[in-house]
């Protein structure tokens, strides 16, 4: 029985069951293709496999350094010849690790590559077989330009995501394996694999590290501060929207208007503007000590020290504090989000509950609410992971302004008001911390996503999903 070019094989089996033309396509990909006279299209794929192996080979010598990311340290020696200190032949632990990673994934492709080609072969030798005519270089040219140019489109934007993402996410996840840190800075210094010993300086309860204790707290505090911030500004968006496009509101357009004004005005310059006025010395502490309410509060022992509220500079003020200063921020956003989903919400639902008996309450609860709920949901969600990473609200109010007492959280490169984003900003940035930043980096990504998919299976269910339709 004749096969036709429609009959699909494994690799094994096109290569074993194939003739000459498709095993030589294994070794030379243009083979197959040049043995069926198919001249121009074989020279273009040897020239693809030439380009592909040459970019291997250049990058080899650093695959072959990466289970030690280099052994030669950087130093200067004496040139008898040049008579001056020069630099020796060192090694540099990134540039392996980076070039290492980047060999990797072109193996990987040129064997991927490799085994479509023996596939393809196999398939032309299938359509000759049967009297089929195969396509020249410039049907080929049409079809990507035509029937497959969704591929060509795609294929700029996937390569950038690979060199400017993957990449680049690849070698930060090893990272966190190796002992890259202000001690061991490239390229006068080497950097080894160490293998689970940073997670577990960061995870193990019996550890006595500044990182094992600064680590539950700060990780508490941002899950704290994910479903607070996100959930206050979601239901207060909620309820303001409500109150403005209620029928007795008056001067409905003014009070939007207002929300828009507070949104224009670009965050940074809120956050600062209000930094400064909750400041030690702002204006709010200067009116409060005026007012006197400041020596009241020492006097209940509200505040640790007399003659100034401490909004920004005290734990116990300062998350309070920003958790409401970010509620002012994002409030105004997500009012504008629920007043268009308001209003799209069929009248008949909210006329025939009244007409039932139903209060205002019972209908927010039973109707509004799981409507806004259908349609904001995964709004909700993108909310909560954006609040995990929310760098701003955080950095901008406490940067140069709270300063932690807890030597221990001071130690690892924390403050009581940290967000993991955030320790791993000073981590980096100021510690040269790098191996601990992307284990911290690591697990903000598992936070995200287990915040993600429970979040997303409890609001989105099938049950739910299919309650409006």
């Amino acid at each position: 029985m004749k096969r036709t070019a429609a009959t699909k094989e494994s690799f094994f089996q096109a290569f074993t069951r194939g003739d000459a033309g498709v095993k030589l396509t294994a070794l030379f990909w243009g083979a197959g293709c040049l043995v069926r006279r198919q001249t121009g299209k074989g020279l273009l794929l040897l020239l693809e496999q030439t380009v592909l192996l040459l970019c291997v080979l250049l990058t080899l010598p650093f695959l072959r350094k990466l289970p030690t990311l280099g052994t030669v340290q950087a130093e200067r020696i004496w040139d008898p010849v040049a008579r001056r200190n020069v630099w020796n032949d060192y090694d540099n632990s990134f540039l392996i690790l980076l070039f290492g990673v980047i060999c990797l994934l072109l193996i990987g492709l040129y064997l991927l590559k490799t085994l479509q080609m023996v596939k393809a072969a196999r398939q032309a030798e299938q359509t000759a077989a049967v009297g089929g005519q195969l396509p020249t270089l410039r049907q080929d040219a049409g079809r990507l330009l035509h029937q497959d140019f969704h591929r060509t489109l795609l294929f700029l934007p996937v390569a950038g995501v690979t060199l400017v993402m993957a990449i680049p996410l690849l070698v930060m996840i090893l990272i966190a394996f190796t002992n890259y840190d202000r001690s061991h800075l490239v390229p006068t210094n080497l950097f080894t694999w160490v293998g689970l010993d940073n997670f577990r300086l960061l995870t193990s309860l019996a550890n006595s590290s500044a990182f094992a204790y600064a680590f539950p707290r700060v990780l508490g505090w941002t899950l704290l501060w994910a479903v607070s911030a996100t959930l206050s500004c979601y239901f207060g968006g909620i309820l303001m929207a409500m109150l403005v496009n209620h029928r007795r509101t008056v001067a409905k357009p003014f009070w939007r208007t207002c929300f828009m004004v507070a949104m224009a005005v670009p965050q940074f310059v809120s956050l600062l503007l209000v930094r400064n006025l909750f400041a030690d010395v702002g204006i709010i502490n200067t009116l409060c000590k005026q007012w006197g309410v400041t020596d009241w509060l020492y006097r209940i022992g509200a505040i640790p020290t007399a003659g100034v509220i401490p909004f920004l500079t005290h734990p116990s003020w300062a998350r309070p504090m920003i958790l409401l200063i970010n509620f002012w921020v994002g409030v105004p956003y997500q009012m504008l989000i629920a007043t268009g989903v308001l209003i799209n919400i069929p009248r008949e639902l909210t006329e025939a509950a009244r007409i039932d008996g139903a209060n205002a309450l019972q209908v927010f609860r039973r109707i509004t609410l799981p409507y806004i709920l259908h349609i904001t949901g995964p709004s909700l969600i993108s909310g909560m992971v954006a609040n995990v990473n929310n760098f701003n609200v955080i950095w901008l109010l406490s940067r140069d302004v709270y300063v932690t007492t807890d030597q221990q959280l001071a130690a690892a490169g924390a403050t009581e008001v940290d967000l993991l984003v955030t320790w791993l900003y000073r981590l980096t940035q100021d510690q040269s911390n790098y191996k601990m930043a992307s284990v911290i980096g690591l697990l903000v990504f598992l936070v995200c996503s287990a915040l993600t998919l429970v979040t997303f299976s409890r609001i989105t269910g099938r049950g739910r999903e299919e309650a409006f339709q």
